[in-house]
């Protein structure tokens, strides 16, 4: 479960950092900001930097505070200038009392990295299975009166599932498979509908979650991970080859075709820490955007094709480039001109910052922070300073 709590960690914890000379302060920073309910690590730094993920750089907390690993309402956070290099300084407030004994704390809560409550919707939810945690899952059946879709207080039917009665489980659905492609490999997201041979029985269905003709769209050749989005949780009933489920809660309708998980936390990190890459790795893309096609807006997630494998980790934080356009020459080529400068390719455009808060072996997700446009499939993500 993720907690409500933000550390504040020592540089030693910090690899990857830019240095303080290099941080970029905003012209219109207070002197002192006062911590209040409902602030985000990522608010603050913007109050005072251009550059909200450059805090680790500048940070330092009062040595006098007896834990300055946690940021709480009412603390104040400051900007002072020593020997002309910015710090950003943290002050008990006065809704933190000590004594020899005992610590007196308000009721509020530590604040986090990012809201919590804005993002749990989005983050609960989703877990990357390999090829062999995938392979034999049990799955829904049938629902009650062989309804297409079922709900909370309906019953539905499981084929494979070996569980007592009583027992609770996950509901969840297919939305994406990652295919490793070519040499190199380069990670691409694929339609289950085009995977039906390789998850028989369980795909005869009339849903189209993405176009046909999308080019990224061909059966995984080559599969390393299996996305698995929670709908609902189950509790049986009666138990047996076919098993009786009751819904007992859901987010969306129990379909045949769904997939039953074991009942777990997640393995989410209760904290995150904004900051960039030491070195971005080349070719690294957004795979795919909350489940449509319009894209992601802040506070939306993104499924991005690199995980622990390729170094990232949560917090990281990228900009995200919309590839520009193809576009043809008309004013300084004529009409029907062959020649190869007749076509020309926009340049990229930054999208948004997109943070990066669970992490795969090959894949990661991320949530935007910032941005005036939306974040779009196939968008490319560099360093967090690249804005142009």
């Amino acid at each position: 479960m993720i907690r409500k709590l933000i550390y504040i960690a020592f540089t030693a914890l910090l690899t990857g950092v830019v240095m303080a000379q290099d941080v970029s302060i905003r012209s219109d920073h207070p002197d002192e900001y006062v911590v209040v309910k409902g602030d985000t690590l990522w608010d603050i730094s913007g109050r005072f930097l251009d550059k909200p993920w450059q805090w680790p750089s500048i940070w330092h907390a009062n040595p006098q505070i007896a834990n300055p690993h946690l940021i709480y309402p009412g603390d104040v956070v400051s900007l002072v200038y020593i020997d002309g290099v910015p710090q950003l300084r943290l002050r008990r407030g006065d809704t933190v009392k000590l004594s020899p004994s005992v610590r007196v704390v308000d009721l509020d809560d530590p604040i986090n990295t990012v809201s919590f409550e804005s993002i749990r919707p989005f983050i609960r939810d989703i877990m990357v299975l390999s090829p062999g945690e995938f392979e034999g899952l049990p799955y829904i059946l049938a629902n009650t009166e062989n309804r297409l879709s079922a709900t909370f207080g309906d019953h539905t039917y499981s084929r494979g599932l070996n569980g007592q009665v009583g027992e609770e489980y996950v509901v969840a659905r297919l939305t994406n498979i990652y295919d490793a492609v070519g040499d190199p490999p380069e990670i691409r997201r694929v339609n289950p509908q085009e995977h039906w041979k390789q998850a028989p029985k369980v795909w005869d269905r009339n849903e189209s979650l993405w176009d046909t003709t999308h080019p990224w769209n061909h059966k995984a050749k080559n599969p390393v991970g299996y996305e698995m989005t929670e709908v609902s949780r189950v509790r049986v009933s009666q138990a047996g080859e076919i098993s009786v489920l009751e819904i007992i809660r859901d987010r969306t309708e129990v379909k045949p075709g769904d997939f039953i998980l074991p009942v777990s936390d997640m393995g989410y990190e209760s904290t995150f820490f904004p900051r960039a890459m030491d070195s971005t790795p080349d070719g690294l893309r957004v795979l795919a955007t909350s489940g449509t096609k319009v894209g992601a807006g802040t506070f939306q997630i993104v499924s991005i094709n690199g995980g622990n494998r390729q170094g990232l980790q949560s917090g990281h934080v990228f900009s995200a480039f919309r590839q520009g356009e193809e576009v043809r020459d008309s004013t300084g080529y004529r009409y029907g001109s062959f020649s190869k400068d007749a076509k020309v390719r926009l340049p990229e455009v930054f999208d948004g910052h997109v943070m990066v808060f669970r992490t795969f072996d090959d894949i990661s997700y991320g949530i935007v922070m910032s941005g005036s446009r939306v974040v779009r499939e196939f968008d490319r993500l560099r360093d967090p300073d690249d804005r142009l």
